[in-house]
């Protein structure tokens, strides 16, 4: 394919893919339990965090997370009590534990109530072209707290060449305006074309196969040239062709 005909046949599987039924077999479907903005932004933080694995196993845990946060994540984050913590001990997801997501609750809570909130972070720390310094920066904000350091493995950080999935995803899910209702797009100080694709080992597969991409490892570096890619097709949305890139890779052979 030349890069019109290529451009032509992943905008056709956006069309194919973006649409309400990705969100049935989607991490995205826990957010969408809720309608206040601090709910969808923690639910969705917590959600994209376990997001590895089998999709099942993944759903079927963030459900039960959503169970212990007594079904108001934003209310639990903000008035939780040292007991309340102490029923969060017994929660996996393969290598997350209690004790993670006890550390995680708390320092949700000193972002809320000391740095504005998520959004906030991340708008004060973006660039015109990208998020990755500022997933840098919310790494160091998210981690003020006393923890242990087993935990920090579960936050990415770009700047150690991670080309941080989990996190790109959950961007994507807060930033985007998307007509078809996958994607939220409740974060109305960042845009699209400054998104960045959530490169895993499928999607990068796919993006080989169609010669997006060429850096075998998928890492920050590898995360840079698909973005560069991603934009020559479209510049304001580009992180769009995830769900042409994933749905490929899940369901497809090129």
């Amino acid at each position: 394919m030349n890069k019109s005909e290529l451009k032509s046949f992943l905008d056709f599987k956006v069309e194919q893919y973006n649409t309400l039924h990705f969100i049935e077999t989607d991490p995205i479907q826990i957010p969408h339990q809720f309608s206040k903005k601090e709910d969808i932004e923690i639910a969705g933080f917590l959600t994209a965090t376990i997001a590895w694995g089998n999709r099942k196993s993944i759903l079927k845990n963030a459900d039960r997370l959503m169970e212990l946060l007594e079904r108001s994540p934003y209310d639990f984050v903000i008035n939780h009590s040292p007991a309340d913590l102490e029923k969060l001990e017994n929660f996996v997801h393969r290598t997350f534990q209690g004790i993670d997501l006890q550390y995680f609750i708390k320092a949700l809570k000193n972002i809320y109530l000391n740095y504005g909130g998520i959004e906030k972070i991340f708008s004060t720390h973006a660039e015109e072209r990208s998020l990755q310094p500022a997933i840098h920066h919310f790494k160091q904000i998210f981690f003020k707290l006393p923890h242990a350091r087993r935990t920090e493995k579960h936050v990415s950080d770009p700047q150690k060449n991670s080309a941080a999935k989990r996190i790109n995803m959950y961007l994507r899910w807060m930033v985007r305006k998307d007509l078809s209702g996958v994607d939220f797009g409740i974060w109305d100080s960042l845009q699209s074309q400054q998104l960045s694709c959530p490169l895993d080992v499928h999607s990068g597969n796919v993006a080989r196969k169609l010669k997006l991409l060429k850096r075998k490892a998928n890492d920050a570096k590898a995360l840079k040239e698909l973005d560069n890619s991603l934009r020559k097709m479209d510049p304001i949305d580009p992180v769009k062709y995830d769900f042409a890139l994933f749905g490929i890779g899940a369901n497809e052979k090129l």
